[in-house]
């Protein structure tokens, strides 16, 4: 594992492998020969989408947006998504992510600084809200994922389901 990133990347993608209630969501970029696969939770992919499109509504029209990107194999991830910032570089016009890596107390991870333009922002916060929303429906008590055969919520200590 590298201790660092700092990427302009030519591609921008967010997806996920395997099947629904089982699904790792992954961040991928490419810049040149560089690939970073990043491991990511719903609510992270959730936020992101979120804020990534308030950034790029709130700055000038993004020109024509280019298709998704799909994620590519090998999905392996280079490591797990712990916090997120996100800003806009009004100098170079990009909207910056730094990742950083998900360690133990104590611990020094890896971050990854992504340099975007806003085109792949919006097409990433496109996607990133279809992600989510194609998932598991939260519960309406904690917010964890209802599976079909049921859901032992924290806030019912796991003993009735919740009451929706």
């Amino acid at each position: 594992m590298s201790d660092g990133y700092d990427l302009t990347p030519d591609r921008l993608a967010v997806g996920t492998v395997g099947p629904v209630g089982q699904r790792l969501l992954l961040l991928q970029c490419w810049e040149g020969g560089t690939r970073l696969t990043l491991k990511l939770e719903k609510q992270q992919v959730a936020v992101m989408a979120e804020y990534l499109a308030r950034i790029v509504k709130e700055h000038a029209r993004p020109g024509h947006l280019p298709e998704a990107v799909a994620i590519e194999e090998p999905t392996e991830p280079d490591w797990i998504v712990g916090t997120i910032g996100v800003s806009y570089d009004e100098a170079e016009d990009r909207i910056v992510l730094v990742v950083e890596e998900s360690v133990e107390e104590g611990e020094t991870g890896a971050i990854a600084r992504l340099s975007v333009t806003r085109e792949q922002a919006a097409v990433f916060a496109i996607e990133a809200a279809r992600l989510v929303e194609s998932g598991r429906p939260p519960c309406p008590l904690c917010g964890s994922p209802l599976d079909p055969s049921g859901h032992e919520c924290p806030r019912t200590n796991g003993h009735r389901p919740p009451a929706v």
